[in-house]
């Protein structure tokens, strides 16, 4: 199977960089999967799973994406990402307690709630949570 470097950047740290035959994320258009020599594109990143599939290793490593950009060429896709983390890292009972409050705020009726930004925390934290119960 054909292979292509990936490259994670978040504005922290580098996330991720080397050689894998797939990756799936979540776009503004869906879930997707690309492979190596792909035709190249941009796309825009959405909360969810993220998972690289490595040449050698039969299960993906598995981690949450935020939101940020893809740029794809066909030997190389970058992702610059709000934030990214491996399923180990995920504190479930903190997701939990932020979708919590995201809910309340967005179902308080209060007029100087920032939507957005709840939208934004809400969609985080399930994210976060289907990932960290293997969803």
């Amino acid at each position: 199977m054909k292979t292509f470097r990936l490259q994670i950047i978040a504005p922290n740290k580098i996330f991720y960089d080397g050689v894998c035959t797939m990756v799936e994320y979540n776009t503004m258009e869906g879930y997707v999967g690309v492979y190596a020599e792909h035709i190249p594109m941009t796309q825009i990143l959405k909360p969810g799973k993220l998972s690289i599939y490595e040449e050698n290793n039969a299960e993906p490593k598995v981690g949450v994406l935020h939101y940020g950009f893809v740029k794809i060429m066909p030997d190389v896709i970058s992702i610059l990402a709000e934030r990214v983390e491996w399923k180990d890292e995920l504190d479930l009972e903190r997701a939990k307690n932020s979708l919590e409050r995201a809910e309340k705020r967005l179902g308080s009726g209060d007029a100087n709630i920032d939507i957005d930004r709840a939208l934004k925390s809400k969609e985080k934290a399930e994210a976060r949570i289907k990932v960290a119960t293997n969803g």
